[in-house]
């Protein structure tokens, strides 16, 4: 009886020993998921790195330049005495502030982090920088009658062009990243739903 309970234990435990063995897949699974979220945050931009970079160089030339008169862009930035006697208006203001922070910081930080939510930020920036650029640039066409000022100088016009280019290429960075966002996730998606049927030929 001793025996036939042993042999009988002996064949319960190579039942119980008959199932799905475990996938040696799973147990990097989560790494791989890390991994693959890693990569899907960050940007590889390509030749457009160099052509961010040049803009951005250019971007502060322009600073240096008239921006009306005899005020450049960093008079207009901290409104100078050159600023207030050129009657510069809050549109040049708020545009030299954004075209710095978004159009030059931001975007120096996007190519040195690779960081797809810094490239978002520096895209957003300098679009709504080109918007007060434009702005800018008509408010020394239309100065109040009785204000002495120039018109915009070459140093705003160049500012102004420079940050068009600077968002024309984060939106295409930007926008392949989120594609290729998209596709990750939907392969995630198929993936998890032909997950259970691994079960039925793992031996």
């Amino acid at each position: 009886m001793q025996r036939m309970s042993a042999s009988g234990d002996a064949a319960g435990d190579g039942r119980r020993s008959d199932g799905p063995t475990p996938d040696p897949m799973d147990e990097y699974q989560k790494d791989f998921e890390a991994a693959e979220k890693k990569i899907a945050g960050e940007i590889d931009p390509g030749i457009r790195a160099v052509v961010v970079a040049v803009g951005v160089l250019v971007l502060l030339l322009s600073f240096t330049l008239p921006h009306t008169g005899s005020a450049n862009g960093w008079d207009t930035l901290v409104y100078a005495q050159s600023a207030v006697d050129e009657h510069v208006k809050l549109p040049s203001r708020i545009f030299v502030w954004l075209a710095l922070v978004f159009g030059g910081i931001f975007s120096i930080l996007a190519l040195v982090t690779r960081r797809w939510f810094v490239a978002w930020i520096a895209l957003a920036g300098t679009a709504v920088s080109v918007v007060f650029g434009m702005l800018a640039i008509w408010s020394r066409q239309t100065l109040p009658v009785g204000e002495d000022g120039a018109g915009p100088g070459f140093g705003l016009v160049l500012g102004w062009i420079t940050v068009i280019v600077l968002t024309f290429h984060w939106i295409k960075v930007v926008w392949s990243r989120t594609a290729m966002q998209l596709a990750a996730e939907e392969e995630r998606r198929r993936a998890a739903e032909n997950e259970p049927g691994r079960d039925d030929w793992t031996v």
